[in-house]
């Protein structure tokens, strides 16, 4: 699996590549397929994927967020 996906990550970066150096060496013969990879391309390169979620804390057994505080004289109302 991992060869694959090498192999595949290797073949778009090829790609990009050559969208953009077609795009920079002879743009009147580019098109519109050459444009849009070299920009999709350059945006992925924007995206933050350093960005990751933290591990997830588990909370202690018992352990709530919220108390129920006790009124003082604590009889039940009259009925």
């Amino acid at each position: 699996m991992r060869p694959l996906l090498t192999a595949l990550a290797l073949a778009v970066g090829v790609l990009w590549w050559w969208a953009v150096l077609r795009l920079a060496l002879a743009p009147a013969e580019s098109g519109p397929v050459e444009g849009a990879v070299a920009v999709g391309g350059w945006g992925l390169g924007l995206l933050p994927v350093h960005s990751v979620p933290g591990p997830v804390r588990r909370r202690a057994a018992g352990a709530t967020r919220a108390s129920t505080l006790r009124r003082s004289g604590g009889g039940s109302g009259p009925s």
